[in-house]
């Protein structure tokens, strides 16, 4: 079955380079990449691919050691010496890098683990039942796509990746709903990772030098949106990307990555490489949170790189006010200014600033210029 439409789509390519019947015959194949790979092709077709100036370069790549900051977690309850030391670690993360490692947790690592092989298995089942999940509709609340901003004119070439969405709170699908692949363990990590989320945003708050309860007051763990991304091993990767360069659109980003890597952060405008590190969970702003600390804190641009090797997994969280359309305006927290310190964003619905985000795409700029001051 994938064979043929994939063989359909390829044979519409060869004909003539139409872009838009190329990403049409893609997604109507409902396969992925991933089927591209199962079809056996051993070269990147061209809506993958990027324009020359657009492609990662290893000389952009920071070679020298930087340490990208791993935060321990532990005791952070117990000591208040500790706790204090933690929270200056998170706020000097967020306000130089924007992203951090956490190790210790709470998450215990079977779970980690599962999660992992759970995303794995349901991009590898068959592709029958795959594509009953397969839409375009982003009010559903199990999403299984490959570029949400496929036929976006301004990104430069579709990304060599397919992904899962499921919408887990506050009102999460009900169990049914949900793939038979990872039913179980989405439902689990999602109460861990909820409460690693609530954790997170406590020491922000108090890095900011807020009540600890005051990004969760404002609903910034209201919602939770579990991404799950499958990176096929790619033929060509110096032609292709495996995510374009982008922030993300919400306040923060609990991450889990297998061993292979791939993620990198613009720090310092170089590229750092991102290390897997086995139990650590990655941590970045949002330009949500950004946007709220008027600055303080950094939501800042990151990039996967497609490889020849793979698959790789990885899980991302993404912690917002859900998806209700809310009236609520979400500007700089009047707390943290002043007059040396003015407002840098006009405020915005956290609806209006997701749609402006999905409509732009990853096209490698920041959804936060357009709500500059």
């Amino acid at each position: 079955m994938v064979v043929s439409s994939t063989d359909n789509f390829q044979a519409t390519v060869q004909k003539s380079y139409d872009k838009m019947s190329e990403l049409k015959a893609f997604d109507d194949t409902k396969a992925g990449v991933k089927g591209l790979i199962d079809a056996g092709i051993t070269e990147v077709p061209n809506m993958f691919i990027l324009p020359p100036k657009n492609r990662p370069d290893s000389s952009e790549t920071c070679e020298t050691q930087c340490i990208f900051p791993v935060i321990d977690l532990e005791g952070i309850d117990e000591d208040p010496t500790k706790h204090k030391e933690i929270v200056d670690k998170v706020r000097d993360a967020s306000e130089t890098w924007g992203f951090f490692q956490v190790i210790n947790h709470g998450i215990p690592l079977p779970v980690l683990e599962e999660m992992l092989q759970g995303t794995r298995r349901f991009f590898e089942q068959d592709i029958e039942v795959k594509k009953q999940y397969y839409t375009r509709d982003s009010t559903k609340k199990v999403i299984h796509t490959s570029n949400f901003d496929l036929y976006s004119p301004s990104v430069p070439a579709a990304n060599w990746r397919d992904s899962l969405f499921c919408l887990m709170a506050p009102t999460p699908p009900s169990p049914e709903e949900l793939p038979t692949a990872n039913r179980e363990i989405l439902q689990d990590y999602s109460k861990h990772v909820m409460k690693l989320g609530c954790s997170l945003l406590e020491l922000l708050s108090e890095g900011l030098g807020l009540d600890r309860c005051h990004l969760k007051d404002m609903d910034c763990a209201e919602g939770l949106g579990i991404l799950g991304h499958y990176y096929p091993a790619c033929p060509q990767p110096e032609l292709t990307i495996g995510t374009n360069k982008h922030s993300d659109n919400d306040f923060i980003t609990v991450l889990l990555q297998d061993h292979i890597g791939g993620l990198q952060v613009l720090h310092q405008n170089q590229w750092v490489n991102v290390p897997p590190t086995p139990g650590a969970l990655v941590v970045n702003i949002g330009d949500l949170l950004q946007l709220i600390s008027n600055d303080k804190y950094i939501s800042v641009e990151h990039r996967v790189l497609a490889n020849k090797v793979g698959p790789r997994i990885s899980v991302a969280c993404f912690f917002y006010t859900g998806p209700r359309p809310s009236s609520r305006l979400y500007g700089p927290i009047p707390e943290l200014l002043s007059e040396d310190n003015l407002p840098k964003y006009r405020a915005t619905t956290v609806k209006d600033y997701t749609d402006y985000f999905r409509q732009k795409g990853l096209d490698g700029t920041s959804a936060l210029l357009h709500y500059k001051i």
